[in-house]
């Protein structure tokens, strides 16, 4: 008994200490997002203190008040009979306690699927960032550049991120700028961030999509407009553009490391949104499409034809 106190103090010391090496992400925002999601952690979080509290408090009262006592053995409790308020009060607790926090999370939620409060007069910075075994595209369309494993942004202007996959699904996260959201092969999510300091945050896959998974980090470089300007100037005259071939090398490679180009695969791949939506996306041409679907005719003509065959046999039988 006496090891496994000691085991519990030392696992509880190594935990403290372990997470005060780096602060919690989430718990760090850097952004309108983010500080929303924290405040609504930190919340819950507060509300399930407070729970816990009631409860030990209650826990102690009880055992403290109806514990063993010293009783002749012929004696016999008195019937009490039992209280309908009580039972009301806790049954009404629990309801009103996932009232609450249904009603913040759904607030929240929908607070978040849009532009920052604040910034909806702005036009958005959009990203196409797209991933691929294991690495992060990101695709400025306004600027026509293109980076890969990073990727810049300006501080107090939305952004934009435009997600989808050439894999696998896969999870787009920076934690101190927001939450998560899915990235996929066949549409385009999005989810709008905004930077308020300057600094750099990791970014990262947050959904196992395969043995690379661990190695899709990212890094988010948040500057100034001045600062950002000018970096988007230097892409422009000093990187090369992005050719198709060497965009499918790129595809096929599993792991590069942080690559800058004057142009974006976007010209010859484009996202799969608006026509280029579904699984033709990235090729595939009409005459396939049609040959699909003439194929798929003259199979169920020959399925018919089988059909009425064997139907014709069984009215012969």
């Amino acid at each position: 008994m006496k090891r496994k106190g000691l085991l519990l103090a030392v696992f509880s010391a190594l935990l403290v200490l372990l997470t005060g090496c780096n602060s919690l992400a989430v718990l760090n925002p850097k952004g309108p997002v983010a500080k929303t999601q924290s405040n609504v952690i930190i919340f819950s979080m507060l509300v399930m203190a407070l729970i816990l509290l009631v409860v030990y408090v209650l826990y102690i009262f009880m055992l403290t008040k109806y514990r063993a006592s010293k009783a002749a053995p012929d004696y016999e409790p008195p019937h009490v009979e039992g209280s309908k308020w009580l039972e009301f009060t806790w049954i009404a607790i629990p309801v009103v306690i996932v009232t609450i926090l249904s009603v913040v999370t759904v607030r929240t939620t929908n607070a978040l699927d849009k532009v920052p409060a604040g910034y909806e007069d702005q036009k958005p910075l959009v990203i196409y960032a797209s991933s691929s075994n294991w690495k992060w595209h990101f695709s400025y369309p306004e600027e026509g550049i293109e980076t890969v494993n990073y990727v810049n942004i300006p501080t107090n202007r939305p952004i934009e991120f435009r997600l989808y996959s050439y894999g696998p699904i896969t999870s787009f996260w920076v934690p101190q700028l927001g939450g998560q959201k899915y990235a996929m092969s066949d549409m385009v999510t999005k989810l709008d961030l905004v930077a308020e300091h300057e600094g750099s945050f990791i970014g990262k896959n947050s959904n196992f999509s395969g043995k690379g998974f661990a190695d899709m980090e990212f890094e988010v470089l948040a500057m100034s407009n001045a600062k950002y300007g000018e970096w988007v100037n230097e892409v422009k005259n000093t990187a090369a553009p992005l050719t198709e071939e060497q965009f499918n090398s790129l595809l096929d490679t599993a792991k590069v490391g942080r690559q800058t180009y004057s142009s974006t695969h976007l010209e010859f791949s484009p996202a799969p949104e608006g026509e280029h939506a579904g699984h033709n996306h990235g090729g595939g041409s009409d005459d396939n499409s049609q040959m699909d679907h003439s194929d798929m005719d003259m199979n169920m003509d020959h399925s018919d034809t089988k059909d009425d065959g064997a139907e014709h046999a069984s009215h012969g039988n």
